[in-house]
């Protein structure tokens, strides 16, 4: 028997098939009808010639995985994926108290604003079930893409492989999300990426995930609905796809990330070129970033900044070698008699622009003051990364040691919530709930801005 509030898998609903269980007293009354309608419409566009099109609504929920049947008992009701699909949030909710969606986008986001768009299943203003929560976020995600002119015949076909993958990377969220788990599904675009998170973990490895061809679905049903109107797949290779489509367009690898408590699972798109040094501080991950991996253009050895024989620094150079007319010993601009040597030299004064580097090649190099910055910048990330090293290699820390971890962090110098959610491998949302706002209560970490909390810039500083 089925109570309120609690999960239990009858014998028609096999281990393991939890959008398979019957809900014995929840019938059709409880869907939101346009929804139904509007999946029916879409179902009939991708099958115009399918036999189910003629079927009455319950037998076409039957068919579809949305409604069931206790063979023994006779007993019939909406399945868990046809609840989730097609009801309302307040019902779905007493089924499943965690349930929860949400989309937020911060691209046009002004001044204090903290998000430009948001919806959640939670805001009275929609249905609040998977399908509609689908078809409202998918637009979003695909606005402002760049579209180049292709026909598809003497059709102009408007979707790019940018837009196949986001549609898969949607999809997969929904279908493989753990609905028993904590904070339900949060999709996020900012000006040059997407995160999908979804609670649960990946029921196969990251490495089957990325090569393909194995697929083992937390909501077969629900994938099967998505199926049936021509979404997602269900060939394991979803992710292999996406990773394909990121890596012809030579942005960074898409990043997939386990956390296990709460057992959660975000997959990270960035549309940003592996040259693109204008954003390698402020996208930087610890494995992917562009200065830190082996191939780096700054650390290869053969980088034009780093080779023996570069311009600037190879023993070749006509500023190194030895007989240079600028660093032989009876050069004119160095020797004992020279012009420029004389003490009431007016080349040799402190200030004169013929005792320092030659102007062409002042104006390509940076003071020693300002090298001395970058070296001390570098340095302090550096010492960063390596504070926050146990936090990355261990995805369970007490609470304890995981504040300190971020005490010490935030004693170098303010991070923002992404700063610290990048070095330290955790999720935004779960460092703010589950460690800053703690930190800031007990007066360990302050405000950068304590008077406008949703500040752009907002950072965490020590308290010393």
């Amino acid at each position: 028997m089925y109570r309120k509030g609690e999960i239990h898998f009858s014998e028609d609903a096999p281990f393991g098939v939890r959008d398979g269980l019957i809900l014995e007293h929840y019938g059709v009354n409880e869907l939101h009808f346009d929804s139904v309608k509007s999946y029916r419409n879409r179902f009939m566009a991708v099958k115009p010639n399918h036999p189910w099109n003629g079927l009455e609504t319950k037998e076409f929920l039957y068919k579809i995985g949305a409604w069931g049947k206790l063979r023994d008992s006779g007993r019939e009701g909406l399945t868990l994926a046809g609840l989730l699909m097609f009801s309302e949030e307040r019902v779905i909710t007493e089924v499943l108290p965690h349930y929860f969606l949400e989309y937020r986008d911060d691209t046009h986001a002004f001044g204090d604003e903290r998000w430009s768009d948001r919806v959640t299943s939670q805001d009275g203003t929609w249905t609040g079930n998977l399908h509609d929560f689908y078809f409202m976020v998918m637009p979003r995600l695909t606005s402002g893409l760049q579209i180049p002119f292709q026909l598809q015949g003497t059709v102009r076909h408007d979707e790019t492989a940018v837009h196949t993958a986001l549609r898969e990377a949607l999809v997969n969220a929904i279908v493989h999300a753990d609905y028993e788990g904590e904070r339900g599904i949060v999709v996020e675009r900012e000006r040059t990426s997407f995160a999908f998170s979804n609670p649960g973990l990946s029921r196969v490895s990251l490495s089957q995930a990325l090569e393909g061809g194995v697929s083992d679905l937390r909501n077969p049903n629900l994938c099967k609905m998505f199926l049936l109107i021509g979404l997602g797949e269900r060939a394991g290779s979803g992710l292999f796809n996406i990773r394909q489509t990121w890596r012809d367009r030579e942005w960074e690898i898409p990043q997939f990330l386990q956390q296990e408590t709460p057992a959660r699972t975000i997959f990270i798109l960035r549309m940003i070129t592996l040259d693109s040094h204008e954003n390698e501080g402020k996208y930087r991950m610890i494995e992917d970033s562009y200065n830190k991996k082996q191939k780096s253009i700054n650390k290869k050895i053969n980088s034009l900044n780093n080779d023996f024989k570069s311009d600037i620094k190879g023993a070749d150079s006509l500023n190194k070698e030895i007989n240079s007319f600028n660093n032989e010993f009876i050069s004119y601009n160095n020797s004992v008699d020279s012009y420029n040597n004389l003490d009431n030299s007016c080349n040799k004064e402190a200030e004169s622009i013929n005792s320092d580097t030659p102007p062409d090649v002042a104006d390509e190099r940076m003071d020693l003051a300002e090298k001395e910055e970058i070296k001390d910048r570098e340095t302090t990330e550096e010492k960063l990364w390596k504070i926050a090293e146990l936090a990355r290699k261990r995805k369970r820390l007490s609470p304890k040691v995981m504040e300190d971890i971020i005490v010490q962090l935030c004693v170098h110098r303010p991070l923002r919530l992404k700063e610290l959610a990048d070095m330290l491998e955790r999720t935004p949302d779960g460092l703010r709930n589950n460690y800053l706002a703690k930190l800031l209560r007990e007066g360990r970490l302050r405000l950068k801005y304590p008077d406008q909390v949703n500040h752009p810039k907002q950072a965490y500083i020590t308290v010393v």
